[in-house]
């Protein structure tokens, strides 16, 4: 469409000192005479654009123009602002609410409407995970190596890593860096950090892989489970599973056949139900909650 083409010119325009008329004709796939009739409906709409020929030349939009309502519309400026307080929302200072402050001055006609996305990425841990954000920020930033010590399942040490990127994945916060310890990349979760400490040591920036964010899948670890729960425990159930995966029994439990990563996570899953939930399989599982439970009784015997 025309005037899609009309506006991605005009972007392409005031992102760079100068481009010419064949490099904006193979860009859109236009001819030479389409561009040259754009940029004339351009001038015409009060776009300041001046041509230079010869070489070295090209088409220009005049030094310190700025398009002063933008070329975001309500819709998209919504979005980015909702980024942004998401950003503030985990922010150690007041940089992103001066952004936002940036972006709305003059641009009352494209902020019509109310804000209907609100996005908060801070956690029950907002004071302790907070420092640790902008900790890592400035370290990636200026490419210093992190020490913290980090509990794993396996075990409990200090590490020294060169961090790249922040993740956020759903509720949790994650450093993706490469550990000069295991000479790899790995995933680190902040709350599993303690004593961070950015190091006056910098480091080269390496070509790193993108953080792989999916669940790891494995079928040969997968466990398929039958359980019945209480009805007053669906909503902690469909945190986790689908409610197409609920069978209503006559008695009003609920039954739901499913997988999960492996045993030991099933029964520790389980076992933060209480009574309100039984494991009917598999046999092995059962037999493991039974052995928990008899220790737990075991405990708080008088």
């Amino acid at each position: 469409m025309k005037i899609d083409r009309l506006i991605g010119i005009l972007s392409i325009l005031l992102q760079k000192d100068k481009v010419t008329a064949p490099e904006l004709a193979a860009k859109f796939e236009v001819s030479k005479r389409t561009i040259n009739r754009d940029i004339d409906v351009l001038e015409h709409a009060g776009i300041p654009l001046f041509t230079t020929r010869g070489a070295g030349g090209g088409i220009s939009i005049m030094q310190g123009y700025r398009m002063e309502r933008t070329l975001l519309t309500s819709k998209d400026m919504q979005s980015v602002l909702a980024g942004l307080r998401s950003l503030d929302s985990v922010s150690g200072s007041h940089y992103y609410e001066q952004l936002m402050e940036k972006i709305q001055i003059g641009s009352t006609e494209v902020m019509k409407g109310r804000d209907y996305m609100l996005i908060d990425l801070s956690s029950w841990y907002y004071k302790r995970l907070t420092p640790q954000i902008k900790t890592i920020q400035d370290a990636i930033e200026q490419h210093h190596l992190l020490s913290f010590t980090y509990v794993s399942q396996s075990h409990e040490g200090l590490r020294k890593v060169e961090p790249y990127f922040l993740v956020f994945k759903w509720s949790n916060w994650y450093l993706w860096g490469w550990s000069i310890d295991d000479n790899d990349c790995r995933l680190y979760k902040l709350q599993r950090m303690t004593d961070m400490h950015m190091l006056a040591h910098t480091f080269i920036p390496r070509d790193v892989p993108m953080p792989i964010m999916k669940p790891m899948q494995s079928h040969q670890t997968s466990v398929q489970f039958t359980a019945l729960f209480d009805p007053i425990v669906k909503w902690r159930v469909v945190d986790e599973f689908s409610p197409k995966q609920l069978q209503v029994m006559d008695d009003g439990h609920l039954l739901l056949e499913g997988n999960y990563s492996d045993i030991p996570s099933l029964v520790q899953w389980l076992l933060s139900f209480g009574n309100q939930a039984e494991l009917l399989k598999p046999k092995e599982a059962r037999e493991s909650l039974l052995s928990i439970a008899q220790q737990i009784a075991q405990k708080y015997q008088l």
